[in-house]
């Protein structure tokens, strides 16, 4: 019989000691440290066989290795396909992380009544009741998925072994817990434990997994690090809670690629897929304003179009403010110190506010063009012509640099109605007219200036 072991865990970072001590000396945080038992005396796993841990392991040749590809589960959800690659592999564990009322719950429970097959949803923060009323709220109906409100891992995968449903969701990993641990539901040891435990029935059983994870006010993932590491498939759900629209990201994929993403939309009725986001994002937008202009961001292998808007104005109080809604504020000050370095506009002593329209957050670099022109039309109150549109990264020396597939941001652009797209001249594409857009090379900055305000 082994004994008990304990070790003293950040509730930070996630780092283990061996003993107590004020601070933490990974993340350097003060009375952080919570004592967790990290094994108690073995016990027989009560959902397996007895006799399924005893089989002896073989290795075999890499050639032998049957490379025939696994056949996947399609969710029905053509966004949640996409993103990962196809549909849900046999074996595969999935994490799914988000703000608080962000969509999660809701996009699960539609993806187990919408998959046709056995689904086992578990649920360890709401009850049967308020899953049924969710699902009658937002007109679901299916009689494939099955629900459980519980909390231990030992009796969701009892219950698991005796329904034996195709796909199985949890409803959150921070919820469950081993009953063989002292500590708390949520804490480090427990997350762990209870993420190893979901995954050695997903490749015993060969059912796909899908866990759900709440996330800290800083924006990643409660819990270790080492969760992220566990899983085979780590996907973000976020979104500006106060707008219609969600993005889905896929952070890891060991079955697909990372780049794609899937954009829904909240109704009344649950989450819709939106099939032209680009549309529906400008079908708001307002000609003839000052600080507007068009983006074509790609956000996975699909090109966005995104108004920015930009409002420069006198700073009231002193000190400049810069204030950002889905745009990096650390790339806005570096923008704004090229423009006055470079391009000579005092925007030093003036407030900077930055807002990406429609709720979405854009990391693509190839905004920054985009950017630049909304605050240079702000700053000298002038509207950017109707029509532009601009995709290109901006350089610390002033410079335009140039951005992957530049052909699909311009049909993109040319089948929304924009005939004038602003991009880098070392893209490699000439000016003149392609698919009916004029493109406009640009080197620098002060070709832009040129090219807009004279």
């Amino acid at each position: 019989m082994a004994k008990t072991k304990k070790a003293w865990f950040c509730q930070s970072c996630g780092a283990q000691h061996p003993q107590w001590m004020g601070q933490c000396k990974s993340c350097h945080a003060w009375n952080t440290l919570v004592e967790e038992v990290l094994e108690r005396e073995s016990a027989p796993t009560s959902w397996a066989d007895p006799q399924a841990g005893l089989e002896r392991a073989k290795a075999m040749p890499l050639s032998e290795v049957d490379r025939h590809a696994e056949q996947r589960h399609a969710t029905g959800d053509a966004e949640l396909d996409r993103v990962l690659g196809g549909g849900l592999v046999p074996g595969s564990i999935v994490l799914l992380g988000g703000e608080p009322g962000i969509g999660k719950s809701t996009l699960l429970l539609q993806i187990a009544l919408g998959l046709g097959e056995k689904v086992l949803y578990v649920s360890g923060e709401e009850s049967a009741q308020q899953i049924r009323m969710r699902a009658e709220r937002v007109g679901l109906q299916g009689k494939g998925c099955h629900v459980l409100a519980e909390t231990s891992t030992a009796k969701i995968l009892q219950s698991a072994e005796q329904l034996k449903p195709s796909v199985l969701i949890v409803d959150s990993i921070q919820t469950a817990h081993n009953p063989q641990l002292d500590s708390a539901a949520g804490s480090v040891s427990q997350i762990r434990e209870a993420t190893a435990e979901f995954l050695r029935y997903a490749k015993a059983r060969h059912v796909p997994v899908i866990l759900v994870g709440h996330i800290t006010k800083d924006g990643h993932l409660a819990g270790p690090k080492v969760l992220e590491h566990m899983v085979d498939v780590v996907l973000q759900f976020e979104g500006d809670r106060h707008h219609l629209f969600r993005m889905l990201r896929a952070l890891k994929n060991r079955f697909g690629s990372t780049q794609e993403l899937g954009i829904y939309q909240m109704h009344g009725h649950g989450l819709q897929g939106v099939a032209n986001p680009s549309g529906l994002l400008l079908g708001q937008r307002e000609e003839g304003l000052s600080g507007s202009a068009v983006g074509i961001p790609s956000e996975g292998m699909q090109p966005l179009l995104v108004e920015v808007q930009a409002l420069v104005s006198s700073a009231v109080y002193g000190t400049p403010q810069r204030a950002c809604t889905g745009f990096d504020t650390r790339r806005l000050n570096m923008l704004l110190a090229v423009l006055e370095k470079r391009c000579g506009f005092r925007l030093g002593a003036k407030d900077v506010f930055l807002n990406v329209t429609g709720g979405l957050r854009v990391e693509d670099p190839a905004l920054d063009l985009a950017v630049c022109a909304a605050i240079l039309s702000s700053n000298a109150d002038i509207p950017i012509p109707s029509g532009m549109a601009f995709a290109a990264e901006v350089g610390l020396g002033g410079e335009i640099r140039p951005v992957h597939r530049i052909e699909q941001r311009i049909n993109e652009a040319g089948k929304l109605g924009f005939d004038h797209v602003f991009c880098a001249r070392q893209n490699g594409v000439k000016a003149g007219t392609m698919q009916g857009v004029q493109v406009v090379p640009v080197r620098r900055m002060e070709d832009l200036v040129t090219a807009l305000f004279g």
